[in-house]
């Protein structure tokens, strides 16, 4: 079983069961608020029930909000961010944990962003919650090394997604501009890259950050 989480205008989760498990081939969605915990921890104990375990788990979930300079970024705008962006992975995490641990084995891939490493002008929020994915992504990976649980993480530039139409156009441009290959990524290529991180060809890398930039990457 497999739990990956996505967003379009709220905060949402989707329940995909593995293609390996031929007694339940068809997905199950399940809508999840992932800001709150007690709503997190309701979806992983009805997958659990339903399929009996989770191998893999993808935090995607996430808002970037508007374009604002920090000296007046709203509280209230700041804190939504940080709980979808930045809670709700802790909280995934922490929910699937027990039943990884108790198997002795599980993918964790969590979806940061190259603003979590060089940050963005306007968007601290966004890239302050990202790079805190970066760095729960690392200490937990160290926490369960020896334990059969992989925990990685993609910073994917601007990709082609419906995130983009928070941001204004000028702030699209200018986020494009920084990319070498001049383009915006696609979620076919995200895809790809959490596809191989969940496959049992990943065996030696935990902690880690895939870049997922188009060139823009300095590190």
């Amino acid at each position: 079983m497999s739990l990956s989480r996505t967003l379009t205008k709220l905060p949402r989760a989707q329940l995909l069961s593995s293609s390996r498990l031929a007694t339940q081939p068809e997905p199950l969605p399940l809508p999840v608020d992932v800001s709150d915990p007690a709503s997190v921890q309701s979806l992983v104990a009805a997958a659990l029930q339903r399929c009996g375990h989770i191998d893999v788990l993808v935090n995607n979930a996430g808002i970037v909000g508007a374009a604002q300079p920090v000296a007046t970024y709203p509280i209230a705008d700041w804190r939504r961010i940080m709980s979808i962006n930045l809670d709700g992975v802790f909280y995934c995490c922490q929910a699937v944990l027990p039943s990884m641990l108790q198997r002795g084995q599980g993918r964790i891939i969590n979806m940061a962003s190259i603003s979590g490493k060089e940050g963005n002008a306007g968007l601290a929020a966004y890239s302050t919650s990202k790079a805190g994915v970066i760095g729960l992504t690392k200490s937990l990976a160290k926490e369960v090394a020896t334990r059969g649980i992989l925990v990685n993480c993609i910073t994917p530039a601007i990709i082609e997604t419906e995130l983009l139409q928070q941001m204004g156009p000028e702030v699209v441009a200018s986020l494009v501009a920084k990319i070498p290959m001049g383009r915006p990524g696609q979620p076919t290529e995200v895809a790809a890259l959490v596809s191989w991180l969940a496959s049992d060809e990943c065996t030696f890398s935990t902690g880690a950050v895939f870049d997922l930039s188009g060139g823009r990457a300095t590190y």
